[in-house]
């Protein structure tokens, strides 16, 4: 079976090859370790306001294909949602995987893309659902000029039901996000029709969050007249549905379709019966078994010298090495006291605690 990527899956899906690169570069230019808070961090080094040649700068600076060079110099605010949508995908990547022998470490990204496995999988999901989730926020916060917010009309069309505030535009992301992607028809090659699968279950665990979100307002607190926008969830809950979707992931292969003669995504093979069901929109797919990831290899580290909870994961990470314990101090706020009227005083303590880090050999 040819594991590399092929060229199909390359022309069709620029995102494997730019977006993913774009992922990589976000670490060093965030700083990012994995164990920030999971919030929408500030830019560290802020970009240029858009408007001008600054945007076309930061577009030169990205590392996008020449056609989507092309579509980011004509948006002035695409170069900023871009960098904010690596952000989201690699924090909640390493979120996710925290406890996990493949933790979404940047060493061997390039090695792991060429293969197709349920973390290739994965990282194409969270891409996609991050870039479409950003470029929503974008559009409902007036940073990109050629959208604007979600005005469509509301679930029940009733006088009382005033379209209102900013919504988040899933609409214009989407049809943006596979613009800018170049997703056109899907080759009979295997691998690009995995890859633009996995794309697209990123982009409908976006749309799954959207919601209706409503205000009342009248006088006395009566619901009069509502005022209704469309809201997304916060990505962290995405990232929660497609880590779901990575535990759930369906090892496929291709099957002709008889009626129409298309290629169609199936399960594995049922004894007797050939191809098992044809895998779900849904579904992440995968083609071949991932690596164990317990030592260091082209894909990942491993796991030597990884923190672990004893009682949890240790276990499991460790890859059955063992792990060591050693002790650390930390400091912390105790014996607080509230002084009249809203000042609050603590004194500083020190707590010794066990850590555990996962052996070598």
């Amino acid at each position: 079976m040819r594991t590399g990527l092929p060229r199909t899956a390359c022309c069709l899906l620029p995102l494997t090859i730019a977006l993913c690169a774009l992922f990589a570069h976000a670490a060093a230019y965030f700083g990012l370790t994995g164990r920030e808070p999971l919030l929408f961090l500030p830019s560290p080094h802020p970009l240029e306001p858009p408007g001008g040649k600054a945007h076309v700068k930061q577009c030169e600076q990205l590392s996008l294909t020449r056609r989507q060079k092309r579509v980011c110099r004509r948006e002035p605010g695409l170069p900023e949602t871009l960098r904010e949508s690596v952000r989201l995908s690699l924090l909640e990547c390493r979120y996710q995987f925290r406890n996990e022998r493949w933790n979404c470490s940047l060493d061997g990204r390039g090695s792991l893309l060429k293969r197709a496995f349920k973390e290739t999988a994965f990282l194409l999901a969270v891409s996609s659902a991050a870039l479409s989730h950003a470029l929503a926020k974008a559009c409902s916060s007036g940073r990109m000029e050629r959208c604007t917010c979600d005005d469509s009309p509301g679930l029940e069309q009733r006088e009382a039901w005033q379209w209102g505030v900013c919504g988040d535009n899933v609409k214009y992301s989407t049809k943006f996000l596979k613009k800018f992607l170049g997703q056109k028809r899907v080759s009979k090659d295997l691998r690009a029709q995995i890859d633009a699968h996995n794309i697209n279950v990123g982009i409908r665990a976006v749309k799954s969050g959207l919601k209706t979100t409503c205000k009342c307002h009248g006088v006395s607190g009566s619901c009069a007249v509502r005022t209704c926008w469309k809201q997304l969830s916060p990505f962290h809950d995405t990232g929660r549905l497609l880590k779901f979707r990575y535990d759930t992931a369906v090892r496929v292969l291709s099957l002709t379709n008889a009626a129409t003669g298309e290629t169609e995504l199936a399960g594995p093979r049922r004894q007797g019966n050939g191809a098992g069901p044809r895998a779900r929109p849904t579904d992440l797919v995968f083609l071949e078994e991932s690596p164990s990831f317990c030592r260091p290899s082209r894909y990942s580290p491993g796991t030597a010298g990884r923190p672990c909870a004893k009682d949890t994961s240790c276990g499991s990470l460790c890859c059955g090495r063992g792990y060591n314990t050693a002790l650390r101090l930390t400091t912390l706020s105790c014996n607080c006291q509230v002084r009249w009227c809203c000042h609050v005083e603590c004194q500083t303590c020190l707590r010794e605690e066990e850590v555990y880090t996962c052996k070598k050999h």
